[in-house]
């Protein structure tokens, strides 16, 4: 009895310590807003609703990031029946754009010293107003949805549609004297000794209390889909992806049995079509991007001494700028990246586009062809038939002027299994034999 428990109390012991081994999940996020960031963030929430967590700590660090991504995180954010404590930090930081909602529709909003927030004005491509009725529509759209949630939080409407109408920034302490924010805390365990037994008022009306001072916190890492999904989604990456796989293909293509490069290149722009389909992408740019490899093999065809190549180049730019469609720069391919990868693709695929068309225009000579030029020793006199030696053959010739024995001849032609030769010492034009 007395065994059994012990073996009891043990179990209960184990299963107590698994159940409060995760009081506070933490998540830092710092990165755009973007699919690889709502997969980390919904992923948190559900395993702290699963798990009952006291709460979930979202440290926060963005420049902002897609809209429809932003919009399920605070979906998420607003549903979850755990609270949610989104702390901008560390000093220097900053909660912009896309960042600034979600801010908003946390249970708990907070910011270290030195961070700022706001500027979440809706923009279109290269950071842009949108013009006309359809800028006046996203406008007044993303301003009412700003209202909805921050009225709900009981915080600053006014001054939170401001951030989307005027594209104003607070500091840490204007976003708390402005009523945009609950704390400002230079650490994570002083924001908890603030938060501590003050009632909570979460968005469907209830109200809780937190005491998370004490409590183990545990940093939930991105998992290894996580990991390579955010590293596939930089526009660098992709557009680079994208470029490499093109190139294989087009290797591939012009060396056919080769394999590897064919391998490759699917293999490179199945990755780029996995991440690109998940980025606000133009398909005008990938157009543009198809048009430079035209270009390039124009070039290699025509030999327009360069014109084409250039015009290639510039293209292949011009949609690596534009394939990634974000008003901000973090989610957009660098002129770096677009000219690093388009100069060199430029001149290596037009070189071995002008071999393979050399390779396409001169003759393959392969088989009995392949005697026509080749010297030989006459084995009997050519009277004007005989024998020659000629490749380590013998073959039977003809000849139109005699030739003796030992002396050396030169194949003309080749009709059916017999040789047409001259004699070495006449001037017989050899044509140059190439072979592929």
């Amino acid at each position: 009895m007395r065994v059994r428990s012990v073996l009891r109390i043990a179990v209960l012991v184990c299963f107590g310590s698994v159940l409060s081994s995760a009081e506070v999940l933490k998540v830092v996020i710092n990165d755009t807003i973007q699919a690889a960031t709502a997969e980390r963030i919904v992923r948190a929430i559900d395993l702290a609703a699963e798990q009952k967590d006291e709460a979930v700590l979202l440290e926060l660090n963005t420049p902002g990031g897609v809209m429809g991504d932003m919009q399920e995180i605070m979906q998420k954010i607003i549903a979850s029946p755990v609270p949610v404590i989104i702390y901008v930090t560390p000093s220097g930081s900053r909660s912009a754009s896309a960042g600034f909602f979600i801010l908003e529709s946390a249970d708990i909003a907070a910011m270290a010293p030195g961070t700022n927030t706001g500027a979440a004005h809706p923009v279109g491509p290269f950071g842009k107003d949108i013009p006309g009725a359809m800028g006046d529509k996203v406008l007044n759209d993303a301003s009412a949805f700003m209202r909805s949630i921050v009225s709900k939080r009981g915080r600053n409407v006014e001054v939170a549609e401001s951030a989307v109408r005027q594209s104003k920034s607070f500091t840490d302490g204007e976003a708390l004297s402005q009523k945009l924010i609950d704390y400002v805390a230079p650490n994570e365990q002083e924001l908890f000794r603030q938060i501590s037994s003050k009632p909570v008022k979460r968005f469907n009306g209830e109200t809780v209390t937190l005491n998370l001072v004490g409590q183990k916190t545990v940093v939930l890492e991105p998992t290894v889909k996580q990991q390579i999904l955010s590293f596939l989604m930089e526009p660098d990456i992709a557009f680079i992806l994208l470029a490499i796989g093109a190139l294989a293909l087009y290797t591939e293509f012009n060396h056919p049995g080769a394999v590897w490069p064919g391998t490759v290149g699917i293999v490179f722009i199945l990755l780029a079509i996995f991440a690109l389909h998940l980025l606000p992408i133009r398909f005008a740019a990938v157009v543009l991007i198809l048009a430079s490899f035209v270009l390039f093999a124009l070039e290699a065809k025509f030999a327009t001494h360069g014109v084409m190549a250039v015009g290639g180049i510039a293209t292949l730019v011009l949609g690596g700028l534009l394939l990634v469609d974000s008003p901000i720069p973090e989610m957009r391919v660098k002129l770096v990246t677009a000219l690093a990868v388009s100069i060199p693709l430029g001149i290596i695929t037009v070189f071995l586009m002008t071999i393979a068309l050399k390779a396409r225009r001169n003759k393959v000579v392969t088989g009995i062809e392949g005697l026509v030029g080749e010297t030989g020793i006459a084995q009997t006199a050519l009277t004007p038939a005989g024998k020659v030696f000629v490749h380590g053959e013998i073959w039977d010739a003809v000849s139109a002027g005699g030739i003796a024995p030992g002396e050396k001849v030169v194949v003309e032609r080749v009709e059916g299994m017999q040789l047409r030769v001259a004699s070495a010492k006449a001037e017989v034009p050899v044509r140059e034999k190439t072979s592929v």
